[in-house]
């Protein structure tokens, strides 16, 4: 079984447009359900604010000694969720056993690779209304983000903050959480496709970012790691469709960074082998590419959930798969 190491922590696909069409429908029930969120920690729309206070020891586990970085060592394997939020993954509810259930999938993995858990927080989620400052979403409390980071220390893990920025731009919502990302076991997952431009209300067509952003986000948290002396930063790019990420050449490499690109694709293994093959060949030759999984969307129709190792067995070989 895998062994989990002390790690820190413009077009659509074409023909496969029906595939991507699927996935926008389920993302249009996803906004949906993000509407309906007012008791969550991390749903409710108000005036976007920074994330002020940093973990202290009295507010959070100590950091465990991180390796320089877990992808140079071992293969991700992670949950991602929200407080309140089921819909958006398993890491939700009673975090220990949601730790629990990660770990047992970590176990199916096959032997000889040394794996780190991540947890995946949704931490600024994506409305359909506006908000008082008008930007279609809202930043967690840092009670949530505490507790998230917490349970990732717990599984000798890594924390990803993931940004579903709605009208806002990814580079000042990363930098909200400066605090959290000066921790060495934090870094950020960008959810594109929520990424909607003025007069769009997220959940009625696919968000984008382009190349350039990406890259102004990597500098960012390069200089970052550089000032508090940090492991490199973990940076993970989501995309379901070529035409959420244009431009993606003007990613560059940054020192202090290590940037995956996680396939986002839905559907039976065939429809989202077609889609990472798709969108592996725009990929930077300096990124690592990621694979995501669907408990629920992937098993439609009686299909069968991808097996780690065929998972394993894909070209390139995934450095990170997400499970939701």
């Amino acid at each position: 079984m895998a062994k989990i190491t002390a790690g820190y922590f413009p077009a659509m696909v074409p023909k496969k447009a029906v595939a991507a069409e699927r996935t926008f429908d389920r993302r249009l029930v996803l906004t949906a359900a993000l509407a309906g969120l007012v008791t969550s920690a991390c749903g409710t729309p108000r005036l976007g604010r920074a994330v002020a206070a940093p973990v202290s020891a009295s507010s959070a586990a100590a950091a465990p000694s991180p390796p320089p970085n877990p992808l140079e060592t071992s293969l991700l394997v992670g949950f991602c969720g929200a407080p309140g939020a089921k819909a958006l993954g398993r890491m939700t509810g009673d975090l220990t056993e949601a730790s629990r259930l990660l770990r047992a999938q970590i176990q199916a993995f096959p032997p000889g690779r040394p794996v780190t858990p991540v947890v995946e927080l949704i931490a600024t989620t994506v409305h359909r209304s506006p908000g008082a400052d008008g930007m279609y979403r809202s930043r967690c409390e840092d009670s949530t983000v505490r507790d998230y980071l917490d349970a990732a220390r717990a599984l000798n893990g890594l924390l990803l903050l993931n940004i579903q920025p709605g009208r806002a731009d990814f580079p000042p919502e990363v930098r909200a959480y400066e605090r959290w990302l000066a921790e060495p076991d934090v870094g950020v997952a960008l959810d594109p496709e929520w990424a909607v431009e003025p007069g769009v209300v997220p959940g009625r067509k696919f968000g984008r970012t382009t190349g350039a952003e990406l890259d102004e986000v990597a500098r960012y948290l390069g200089g970052l790691a550089e000032a508090h002396r940090l492991p490199a930063k973990v940076m993970v790019y989501h995309q379901v469709a070529a035409s959420v990420v244009r431009d993606e050449g003007l990613l560059g490499p940054h020192q202090g960074v290590s940037v995956v690109k996680v396939v986002d694709g839905i559907g039976s293994a065939a429809a989202k082998k077609a889609t990472w093959k798709t969108l592996m060949t725009t990929m930077p030759a300096h990124v690592r590419p990621g694979f995501k999984l669907f408990f629920d969307e992937d098993t439609r129709r009686g299909a069968a959930l991808m097996s780690p190792a065929e998972v394993l067995a894909l070209t390139p070989a995934p450095a990170y798969v997400v499970y939701e």
